[in-house]
């Protein structure tokens, strides 16, 4: 089901880096950087009118139904193995979204692998695939529909691209955060066959994740609403998840 609203035209640039051995972002990597600062805003700490809670992704206390998300930017911030994907997929399948509202940086860069961007270089590849990430994400806000910006988004510096393609349509930005502590990450990151992301890796956003990206931080970085996530660690399937979301 695809809600609409309006907004204005807007364009996104930016650089890329990747966690290194020790957590700090270094320059070869596959994950999205930005060197432009967000314009802070502090949202309410009031709980949305439909009784959500946007700082544990479910009803209030004597609230009813799923948390209701503004029609906007909605951004994914976990490391690798952390249900995202799951998750999204769960959302089409609820119907919660269309799948061209899915923005996927793997995706794209699976895409841009298969044509003649394969013969870049790495860095010159992950320009590519935020640019044109950017690209599909500009046109989902242009016509006033949802964007998920599915990626893993670990660092300011990452979300503040993000938030920049927002500001420039006035679109309200939700993100979304999945904790899964680092043993589980682990055990999912096994068994899902991705030899371009090491167990390494995997520590260093977690680590990134935990030092970058709290609700608080989030929200002074300029977010809308920040939600977490339920998963594995509290007993929850990506479908159920899911269904605790749903866009007004």
């Amino acid at each position: 089901m695809e809600v609409t609203a309006t907004a204005p035209g807007a364009r996104g640039s930016g650089a890329f880096g990747r966690p290194g051995r020790n957590g700090a972002l270094g320059t070869s990597g596959r994950r999205a950087a930005c060197m432009m600062d967000p314009v802070p805003k502090k949202p309410s700490d009031a709980p949305p009118p439909d009784g959500s809670d946007p700082r544990t992704g479910g009803p209030v206390p004597g609230g009813a139904g799923p948390a209701r998300l503004p029609v906007g930017l909605v951004v994914l911030v976990g490391p690798p193995a952390s249900g995202k994907t799951s998750f999204v997929r769960a959302l089409v399948a609820l119907r919660r979204i269309d799948p061209g509202a899915v923005v996927s940086s793997d995706e794209i860069r699976a895409e841009l692998s298969a044509g003649p961007a394969a013969e870049a270089d790495p860095d010159a590849l992950d320009a590519l695939v935020f640019e044109e990430r950017d690209r599909r994400i500009v046109a989902r806000l242009a016509a006033g529909r949802v964007a998920v910006a599915e990626s893993t988004n670990v660092t300011r510096r990452a979300r503040a691209r993000l938030l920049a393609v927002a500001r420039r349509f006035d679109a309200p930005v939700t993100m979304l955060r999945f904790t899964s502590d680092t043993a589980d990450l682990l055990h999912q990151h096994a068994g899902r066959g991705r030899p371009d992301v090491t167990a390494a890796d995997v520590r260093s956003y977690a680590a990134v994740m935990r030092r970058e990206a709290g609700t608080d931080r989030l929200r002074s970085e300029g977010a809308t609403a920040v939600y977490d996530v339920p998963g594995r660690r509290q007993g929850v399937t990506p479908a159920e998840a899911a269904a605790r979301f749903s866009f007004r």
